[in-house]
């Protein structure tokens, strides 16, 4: 299996050194130059891990990390020349899985990329199954039931509570949903949302018709019913 990185970061040298370096050791490798470049490839193409400068033109790092973790776990290495200690644990409480400050060495940075696309893989090897009430989501499978019955959902349905119950508690804008399930820019139309949310309910409610899962925060969006 080849993984594919993403390094982000504005200073050609640096990128095209990582990109060389990576490339050596038999990743596949794509390059961004600007924060807005790199938001929009990992809202558009999958990758196993990113490479993230802080510093970047019209959208930094912090930002891209804080946009991102709204609709992917994709692990995250920063590498940046900040090297205040408070940097680091505010970039790692953010989200980041690990920080590198620069200078670095290459061999360090190849070594961080292994660990960390090894401890990711070893997660989504293991079964990945999703409790909340009596309903349970099989992400290997695919599937949704509502205690033992399958529950036949479009695949935006699923995106949607796929995202509420592996963020369990955290409430999620109309924004959120529709960047995270139609991979697009949101244009203040939640007609989308709403309906997806609405047939959603109505398929949970006629399994079960007496429980509650989906909440709406009112003024700010959606989450699952605190249990």
């Amino acid at each position: 299996m080849v993984y594919s990185i993403l390094i982000i970061e504005d200073n050609n040298d640096v990128n095209l050194m990582l990109a060389e370096a990576l490339t050596d050791a038999g990743y596949e490798v794509k390059s961004a130059f600007t924060g807005m470049e790199g938001i929009s490839e990992i809202k558009n193409h999958e990758y196993d891990l990113i490479l993230l400068d802080l510093m970047l033109p019209y959208k930094s790092g912090d930002e891209i990390l804080r946009d991102m973790r709204q609709f992917t776990e994709t692990p995250v290495i920063v590498i940046s020349a900040k090297d205040m200690v408070g940097t680091k644990i505010d970039i790692l409480r953010l989200g980041a899985d690990d920080y590198i400050t620069k200078p670095f060495d290459l061999g360090e940075v190849v070594a961080r990329v292994e660990s960390n696309l090894r401890r990711s893989h070893k997660q989504t090897k293991e079964s990945r199954i999703f409790n909340y009430k009596n309903l349970m989501l099989d992400d290997n499978a695919k599937s949704v039931s509502v205690q033992g019955t399958p529950l036949e959902l479009t695949a935006k349905e699923y995106m949607i509570l796929e995202l509420l119950l592996k963020n369990r508690g955290k409430v999620f804008t109309k924004s959120n949903i529709y960047q995270f399930v139609w991979q697009d820019e949101y244009f203040d139309d939640d007609n989308a949302v709403k309906t997806h949310i609405s047939n959603l309910r109505s398929k949970l409610k006629k399994v079960k018709p007496n429980e509650e899962y989906i909440e709406t925060v009112w003024g700010l969006g959606y989450r699952l019913y605190k249990e």
